[in-house]
């Protein structure tokens, strides 16, 4: 009886050790690098440091600003780095004012098939939202307790081109936020 037991034990560990192999194998597969690096691939026009201005509205006020973003490759292209950072236009004698400043990361999620954006901002605050290539560009948003906001970004080999809007119900769209940066 007690070999028996022991028998089944052995028969009860083995089980779950191809099991977890399995798991594993499984995992592996779904994380093949060369496909998260193919995808990451189709963001090549966005590498590069980039420079320019634009304005934001927010509430009544729209504020003109200046800065630069700069995109790199990371992890062997595995993952995309964007750090931005912008100034608020000031009258000549005022010094300057940081009004944005971010750290993104971008990756493919093989098992969801789609781009991961994930930020954080000098506020304090962060989120991680979908993303997705578009003809020419990228897209992005996130919704929230009043409606939706989605930013656009246009790109040529020269020129990045973004828009904010925002939208109570996901059909009727106002643009509060427009910027055009040149690659230096």
């Amino acid at each position: 009886m007690r070999q028996t037991h022991f028998t089944m034990l052995i028969k009860l560990n083995f089980a779950i050790i191809l099991l977890l192999l399995c798991t594993a194998f499984a995992t592996a597969q779904d994380f093949a690098p060369e496909v998260q690096r193919a995808e990451m691939k189709k963001m090549e026009l966005m590498i590069g440091r980039w420079e320019g201005a634009g304005w934001i509205q927010r509430g009544p006020v729209r504020e003109s600003f200046h800065g630069s973003e700069t995109i790199q490759r990371k992890l062997d292209g595995l993952a995309v780095l964007v750090e931005g950072k912008f100034f608020g236009d000031v009258k000549p004698g005022e010094a300057e004012k940081v009004i944005h400043e971010t750290l993104a990361v971008v990756s493919f999620d093989p098992i969801e098939k789609g781009y991961k954006f994930r930020t954080y901002l000098a506020t304090g605050s962060s989120g991680s939202f979908d993303g997705k290539l578009i003809e020419g560009g990228w897209q992005w948003g996130f919704e929230f307790a009043g409606g939706q906001v989605r930013y656009t970004i246009k790109f040529t080999t020269e020129t990045w081109f973004e828009i904010g809007e925002f939208s109570k119900d996901g059909k009727t769209w106002m643009k509060n936020f427009e910027m055009t940066l040149k690659r230096k």
